[in-house]
């Protein structure tokens, strides 16, 4: 009986999901060629003079891109970040570019105790949070076997993952009350996993999935909008990030192998394209647009991007970081056309 159920059930969602999308598809990406067309280049500008935003990981690279956006516009802002002189820095070019006021919080998210207290001092020093920018993070890119020090890993998630959860917590009684968004900065390495990035494809995903869930538990209270990017300029692309035996540092080597050939974008642009979407209440920012496609690729052939990671960021044994992505990198002479300036060292290539 069981069985049967199952069967029936099997071609039944199977057909209805089918029929279903071969009516809504069409219809979606019309309304969303409508929108981009004809309505979206004629929308006014969302005011946010006066509003108040919380930025975490603002010390660097998207964060500090954040900050200068909201800036330009006239937001009221709480800079966090672990790193006090960099947060201040960008505290000062946030003043010079028109944000009325600016607070900054030395703070690491992956302590609830320290992610309670940037809200309340954030609420306290300006009477109320319109925006939350959970956008901390860390990278790491090694085999898994070859790691050396496992448990250093559980900062992965405790920066990704927890350190944008905490400060949702403590922030959803004050969004709700403001009717706020809640932006948060994942990956598209959160939804198209390649070889070398175990933990931080896992800590994406997993902010991806718990967003989603958290947008239908708040439904129209909060808006809640998931950046999607791609690499851009940031510490990660200038090679930062967790190595296997736990130490955080730059390795440019490890950098060109996992990037490689994808082309760098510029974090200011991105910035922009991440609060005007979210202004427009848009759920998912993914850019560069040409990503896009790579997830549609990962739904329906999920074989072929297994493929690809394979052929591109695996090795021979013994050959360590010599990778097909990697060699294709230094034999065309890539680099120079693909990674701003900002990211490269003076060494050779």
């Amino acid at each position: 009986m069981d069985d049967s159920m199952n069967w029936v059930l099997s071609v039944v969602i199977h057909v209805f999901i089918g029929a279903f999308l071969l009516i809504y598809i069409p219809i979606s990406l019309l309304i969303k060629l409508v929108q981009r067309v004809f309505i979206r280049p004629f929308q006014k500008e969302v005011d946010l003079k006066g509003k108040i935003v919380l930025i975490t990981g603002a010390s660097s690279g998207i964060g500090e891109q954040l900050a200068y956006q909201y800036a330009r516009r006239g937001a009221c802002m709480a800079l966090v970040a672990r790193r006090e002189d960099a947060l201040k820095a960008v505290a000062k070019a946030a003043l010079c570019l028109g944000a009325p006021d600016v607070i900054t919080l030395a703070a690491d998210v992956s302590n609830p105790d320290e992610s309670k207290r940037v809200v309340d001092q954030t609420v306290k020093h300006f009477g109320q949070l319109d925006h939350l920018f959970a956008n901390a993070g860390i990278w790491g890119t090694c085999l898994f076997e070859e790691i050396t020090n496992i448990t250093a890993f559980t900062k992965m998630m405790d920066v990704n993952f927890w350190g944008s959860v905490y400060p949702t917590y403590y922030a959803l009684p004050h969004l709700k009350a403001s009717k706020g968004n809640i932006i948060v900065t994942t990956s598209v390495a959160g939804r198209v996993p390649t070889a070398r990035m175990s933990f931080y494809n896992a800590s994406k995903a997993a902010m991806i999935r718990f967003y989603e869930t958290l947008r239908s538990e708040m439904g129209s209270q909060i808006k809640i909008t998931i950046l999607v990017p791609g690499y851009v300029v940031s510490e990660l692309t200038k090679g930062k990030a967790l190595q296997k035996g736990g130490q955080v540092e730059i390795n440019e080597d490890a950098r060109d192998t996992q990037v490689g050939i994808f082309p760098v974008g510029q974090t200011e642009k991105l910035a922009q394209i991440a609060i005007d979407s979210a202004c427009r209440g848009e759920e998912y920012v993914t850019w560069p647009d040409w990503y896009k496609p790579f997830h549609l690729l990962m739904s329906l052939a999920p074989e072929i991007i297994n493929w690809f990671s394979s052929s591109f960021y695996m090795t021979e044994s013994g050959e360590k970081h010599n990778t097909l992505n990697k060699r294709i990198l230094e034999s065309t002479g890539a680099k120079r056309f693909l990674y701003p300036d900002s990211i490269c060292s003076n060494q050779k290539e």
